[in-house]
């Protein structure tokens, strides 16, 4: 099926926005899961307010029956992922878990692809839809991440050094050095959490009534 979207464009995604995707999926600060998408409803719409779904599709998607839906929910949550395994891959510099690697790779196959359409004595730039729109729509989430590996530049890729955050973002800072998804919060959090530690190491007996209960080591 062709598309001709005055706009001109194949659903694009941000790098931003892939890395929202991911952090979806996150902890609370203290090491607490809480998902963001629980629902197929939440990820078409997450997906259509970043262009990736048209309206249309997004309700057509969310009418479907309950077994769909749900496979489709479990679509997202397994993309999403092999998403985050790859990133976590990246970090680590070690290779990524093949299962994830032919999931993304999957998607990618049905990703949209860019047609001339023809005009009023000019040409435009279309598309058409190889997969299914739930797919191709995850497809665009995972091509920025994608351009940046094609890129070599993959080694700005960071997770937060908070356990209890672990959100991924891109290293921007101009040393390359930056560990905490913000300093506003994980960051000042983790200031705070090394004043108290001096605190105690400074008063008498401190230090060893922190280590109480630690295993030797």
């Amino acid at each position: 099926m062709t598309d001709h979207d005055p706009r001109d464009h194949r659903h694009a995604a941000s790098l931003d926005d892939t890395f929202d995707f991911l952090n979806t999926d996150e902890l609370d600060g203290a090491g607490h899961p809480v998902e963001r998408m629980p629902a197929l409803a939440d990820a078409t719409r997450w997906l259509e307010e970043r262009g990736l779904l048209h309206p249309e599709e997004a309700r057509r998607i969310e009418a479907l029956p309950h077994d769909r839906q749900e496979a489709g929910r479990s679509q997202v949550h397994a993309s999403r992922a092999a998403l985050r395994e790859i990133v976590e891959a990246l970090v680590a510099r070690r290779p990524a878990d093949a299962a994830a690697l032919e999931t993304v790779n999957d998607l990618l196959r049905v990703r949209t692809l860019p047609e001339l359409v023809a005009g009023d004595g000019s040409l435009a730039i279309g598309h058409r839809h190889v997969g299914e729109p739930l797919e191709d729509a995850l497809a665009g989430v995972a091509e920025p991440l994608v351009a940046l590996v094609a890129a070599d530049e993959a080694d700005r890729l960071r997770i937060c050094a908070n356990d209890g955050c672990r959100w991924v973002f891109h290293d921007t800072s101009p040393t390359g050095r930056r560990r905490w998804c913000s300093m506003a919060s994980c960051g000042n959090r983790a200031k705070a959490a090394r004043h108290r530690a001096r605190k105690r190491a400074a008063v008498p007996g401190g230090a060893a009534r922190a280590s109480v209960g630690r295993p030797a080591g």
